[in-house]
């Protein structure tokens, strides 16, 4: 029905919305431009609570200087034990500011997954709520809970941290459900 001009533009003209993307640049710095352009407007909303992106970047900062000051440095891995929240956002992005690699654990797995998450990944630090933390199978890991210890995060600096990792850096471990036997960590550059 349409004519080759109009096909021509429906198809193709219309469909040019690809970025160039630097591709040596890191997540927590492209989320740092954003900043820089945009630091009054939204950049997340949770059950009614929201935050600009100079907000998160200042959160995220504050909780990378901390994870520095425990020897978070390039690749070291950072677990998130939390339930869907805002701090979720404010971790990962933290985590990704002081050079770590976050590692997901749902709070609805089973004990012995999230035994074995720990034991397996060697996380030196764990972040998550208090309530949380005392369902936590015994391990090794330095627990930070966002309620307990906001006070001393809040006391970091709210200032973007030197750049350490590079895009060839891990950014997160994610692992497998194990369906088919023993669950393995997929390292995510």
């Amino acid at each position: 029905i349409l004519t080759e001009a109009e096909s021509r533009e429906l198809t193709i003209e219309w469909n040019r919305t690809g970025v160039e993307f630097q591709k040596q640049q890191t997540l927590h710095e492209s989320f740092e431009r954003q900043v820089e352009k945009t630091p009054n407007g939204r950049a997340l909303t949770f059950e009614g609570q929201h935050l600009t992106y100079s907000e998160l970047n200042r959160r995220a900062n504050q909780v990378a200087h901390y994870l520095k000051k425990l020897g978070v440095v390039p690749d070291t891995l950072v677990g998130l034990y939390l339930e869907r929240s805002v701090e979720i956002a404010v971790g990962i992005l933290g985590i990704l500011k002081a050079g770590g690699a976050y590692l997901p654990i749902d709070p609805v797995y089973p004990k012995d997954r999230v035994a074995f998450m720990l034991a397996d990944a060697k996380a030196p630090v764990l972040l998550t709520h208090s309530k949380l933390a005392a369902q936590l199978p015994e391990h090794k890991t330095k627990i930070v809970c966002f309620d307990q210890d906001m006070a001393l995060i809040e006391a970091e600096p709210e200032t973007n941290l030197p750049q350490t990792a590079r895009p060839d850096n891990l950014a997160y471990v994610i692992y497998t459900s194990g369906s088919t036997g023993k669950s393995k960590g997929t390292r995510v550059t």
